[in-house]
């Protein structure tokens, strides 16, 4: 959740720039190190939040579907190296821009954009663009994409699963978490992503541009920011807490005593506890309590 809202700190800080240089009729007044400054961290919040959420997918359904097989990898310091692994990957992914002058000087009309025009000198052939732009496009949004609906659709249908009257809490806000990051996805990164596919096959290959829609969708990747804030609350028992605390609400309703004691998906899952409670009338005395030690969600 760190690094989540590290993500979106980024973007407001340089958000307001974007504003003022479209308002100014796209004319860029804050010279070449700004504009990519800019545009890095623009795109680095926008792959770095898909990036984000589909480690927290992952860690959900190891969690819920494999609570203890994953419970030694579920540690904090895995997810730290997860989220430095997926900053490595955005700073080796845009490094061309980093090391490119975005800015271009329009003498007829007498402005300067950033980033609206990109020099073909970037890179060395049409064939290394193409091979960038679909790098970036599997590597950082439809892997991602594939596996965040893999891992939910997988997680959901195990919670699904567990006896009636258990953990109905959870699965409520399983449900709703899934559903908050997924339409993040189909609202936010879908639209922008697909069309850039478009767009830089028209461009590359047949010499159509379709730079006016993308650049449409690229405001859609903006509302992420706004959609976090739920993620926030539906993945971290500490967050609700302490928002309903803030505004007066006082604790949260639960199901039982465990459900409050327990986070979201801490190794107490309900899948332990069917696992614990299905081992019969043979089972020793406590086999149907979950024996396993209390571990908040490392995300």
């Amino acid at each position: 959740m760190i690094n989540l809202s590290v993500t979106d700190l980024m973007l407001a800080s340089v958000l307001p720039f974007q504003i003022y240089y479209h308002c100014n009729g796209h004319h860029w007044v804050f010279g070449v190190l700004l504009c990519n400054v800019v545009t890095v961290a623009f795109y680095a919040n926008m792959y770095s939040s898909i990036l984000t959420m589909t480690c927290i997918s992952v860690e959900r359904f190891l969690g819920v579907v494999y609570p203890l097989g994953s419970a030694r990898w579920r540690r904090r310091r895995y997810a730290v190296a997860a989220c430095a692994g997926t900053w490595l990957l955005l700073l080796a992914a845009l490094f061309p821009l980093a090391r490119t002058d975005l800015t271009y000087a329009v003498d007829a009309l007498g402005i300067v954009t950033c980033f609206d025009v990109l020099k073909w000198t970037m890179l060395p052939s049409v064939a290394m663009w193409a091979i960038f732009l679909f790098t970036i496009f599997v590597l950082l949004f439809l892997i991602p994409f594939v596996v965040t609906v893999a891992c939910y659709t997988a997680t959901i249908t195990k919670l699904l699963q567990a006896p009636a009257g258990q953990g109905r809490g959870q699965r409520r806000r399983a449900v709703c978490l899934a559903a908050v990051v997924l339409l993040a996805f189909v609202t936010c990164f879908a639209p922008n992503n697909f069309v850039l596919l478009v767009h830089m096959v028209s461009r590359l290959f047949f010499g159509r541009s379709y730079y006016h829609v993308y650049k449409l969708t690229l405001c859609l990747s903006c509302l992420n920011n706004c959609l976090d804030p739920f993620v926030y609350y539906f993945a971290s028992r500490e967050f609700q807490l302490r928002l309903r605390d803030y505004l007066g609400y006082g604790r949260l309703p639960s199901d039982s005593l465990d459900t409050r004691r327990d986070s979201l998906f801490s190794a107490r899952t309900l899948s332990a506890r069917s696992m614990s409670a299905g081992h019969g009338d043979d089972a020793p005395q406590g086999a149907g309590r979950p024996c396993l030690k209390r571990q908040e969600s490392v995300f």
